[in-house]
């Protein structure tokens, strides 16, 4: 298996621009997918081809047997996935720090002695070091969201017809080369089992952050439009009450996160 450092490099910069759930997510991904797989799952999976024997002595029997059982590798599986489901956090990465840096670039060039005094404000981040997920970038993150779902929901059902859920023991098999239906033997089904049932347990969990946190993000944008409609109702009704703090007040956003 491949050196993870470089993916989990930019998934790490992500967490400064995620919510506090996809901080948990990441942290499963982390903790108890890439780590686990990398220290336990491979070596469980070490003797996966020469632990596989069959009830034969007919040459490439055995192989093709294997390669009909196993299409693909589970760690190789296990790998795809993550990498499949990673590509759209990275991609999100990649146009927020599109919009950070654009927008770094227009508050120097306002705060520059003779610069533009008329130039658009900043919108999405502020001279704290603030991002706010909210238009285009609130979209983004919503849209890697969804595509992320159906990823995973896709490799469960994928492993589902795949491999099913289990390892059984001894597999029967009538490929050619083979004279007969033989009968192959996987070595260690029971310790292997248990891995399936483990990494099968962190996709659903990781699924379930996700449907979550898009739960979150939209409940979140409805309750702000409810405090920015009441806020202007409230104005509209005492006019005299809307003082520079309350102006500014139009312009908050709820969801928030620390750079």
């Amino acid at each position: 298996m491949g050196d993870w450092g470089f993916l989990s490099t930019l998934l790490e910069k992500v967490q400064s621009h995620s919510t506090v759930i996809g901080k948990i997510w990441m942290s499963v991904l982390f903790l108890f997918r890439i780590m686990v797989l990398g220290a336990g799952a491979e070596s469980v999976w070490g003797d996966e081809q020469s632990g596989f024997v069959c009830n034969t002595l007919q040459p490439g029997c055995e192989n093709v047997c294997y390669d009909w059982t196993f299409p693909i590798s589970h760690i190789r599986f296990w790998v795809l996935q993550i990498i499949f489901v990673s590509t759209p956090t990275l991609l999100y990465l990649g146009h927020a720090m599109h919009i950070i840096q654009k927008e770094k670039k227009l508050r120097e060039k306002i705060s520059t002695p003779g610069g533009p005094q008329q130039h658009k404000s900043p919108k999405y981040t502020d001279e704290s070091g603030h991002v706010t997920i909210k238009g285009n970038l609130l979209g983004s993150y919503l849209t890697q969201l969804i595509v992320k779902i159906i990823i995973e929901a896709a490799f469960i059902v994928g492993q589902y017809y795949l491999y099913g859920f289990i390892m059984v023991p001894m597999f029967p098999c009538s490929k050619k080369p083979c004279p007969f239906t033989v009968e192959c033997y996987m070595s260690r089904p029971t310790e292997k089992t248990i891995f399936i049932i483990f990494m099968l347990v962190v996709a659903c969990i990781s699924l379930l952050l996700n449907v979550i946190e898009v739960f979150y993000l939209i409940g979140s944008r409805v309750r702000c439009g409810s405090k920015r409609r009441a806020h202007r109702v409230t104005s509209a009704e005492n006019p005299a009450s809307l003082s520079e703090h309350d102006k500014d007040t139009k312009h908050t956003v709820c969801i928030r996160v620390d750079l």
